[in-house]
């Protein structure tokens, strides 16, 4: 199944995607049940992850209305972070050996985690916008993971347990602002740099998660080209990781490290300026592709974040 967050008349409502159109969520979760289950009207995709329901079943119901002409056409809708408003966003660096050895770095022998926030995430077709304060902006293509059951202190071996699904990150990089010093959120979390989507695709539909591949194009050139085969620490390992310091909670972001490639590295440097297309594509999860707009579009209130739509 793929989950997806949508502007609608001013507001944001969830759905199931099945083909090209878009089905209410909570409408999909009664057709499933067969009867009034009782949810509210509009059912954040968080929400229904707490939930731990029938993905398949759910898919089924969405796929059985849209047939039946319920729903909206995808090409209608402005398409948000599939989960716009999660509680925790943690990010990996260094998780991939051919980035690892780009950067000149030891491979680390436990992962290394910071944070963005959710004034970072933006849709996948929304604008990354640069600030006046930073003057060296990166692109990384990521994996990222969504937590769909609460866990602490979870055994590696089960962690899988805890996913509910997938999708496309773009862990946009102020590089200027991440250098100044030890500490990497602050060149991290800044407002429109954490492209996410197109939708939270469940674990049915997804192959092994340790066999994706991801790319990276600038104005069309393939900058990056990876597989999650190379990650330092495989997916499993870093929830496990992560719940021995805090509990994991439905709707919470991982995003999983980048593979070579990226633009302060390359020769010479490719960093993002205004008007550039940024896309990042995952096989079989879909595309980001954002627009860049300069320090004009912050100064103006062109900052379009997803988490408050």
């Amino acid at each position: 199944m793929r989950l997806v967050t949508y502007a609608i008349g001013g507001g944001a409502a969830s759905g199931v995607l099945a083909g090209d159109r878009v089905v209410d969520l909570a409408s999909a979760v009664a057709q499933a049940a067969g009867e009034d289950s009782g949810l509210p009207r509009s059912l954040p995709v968080r929400a229904y992850l707490e939930r731990e329901l029938d993905h398949v079943a759910v898919a089924a119901a969405a796929g059985a209305l849209a047939r039946a002409g319920e729903g909206v056409a995808l090409d209608e809708v402005r398409l948000l972070p599939p989960v716009p408003d999660p509680e925790k966003i943690l990010c990996i660096g260094l998780n991939y050996r051919d980035h690892a050895e780009e950067a000149g770095l030891q491979l680390p022998s436990e992962p290394m985690v910071f944070a963005k926030f959710r004034n970072s995430l933006i849709g996948p077709a929304d604008a990354i916008v640069l600030p006046n304060a930073v003057e060296r902006v990166d692109y990384e293509a990521e994996l990222a993971v969504v937590i769909g059951r609460r866990g602490r202190a979870i055994p590696e071996e089960l962690a899988l347990r805890h996913v509910a699904g997938v999708t496309v990150f773009n862990d946009v990089s102020a590089r200027d602002m991440q250098a100044a010093t030890s500490q990497w959120t602050m060149g991290k979390a800044v407002d429109t740099f954490g492209p996410c989507g197109p939708s939270l695709v469940t674990l049915d539909e997804v192959g092994d998660l340790d066999d994706l591949r991801l790319r990276t194009r600038v104005n069309g050139a393939t900058v990056q080209d990876g597989t999650t085969a190379d990650m330092v620490f495989s997916v499993a390992r870093l929830i496990s990781h992560l719940s021995r310091a805090m509990t994991l909670e439905p709707g919470d972001i991982i995003a999983t490290g980048t593979p070579a490639g990226v633009g302060f590295k390359r020769t010479p440097p490719v960093l993002l300026k205004d008007g550039d297309l940024v896309e990042v594509e995952i096989d079989g999860l879909g595309t980001l592709a954002n627009r860049v707009a300069g320090p004009a579009a912050e100064r103006a209130g062109g900052v379009t974040a997803g988490a408050t739509a």
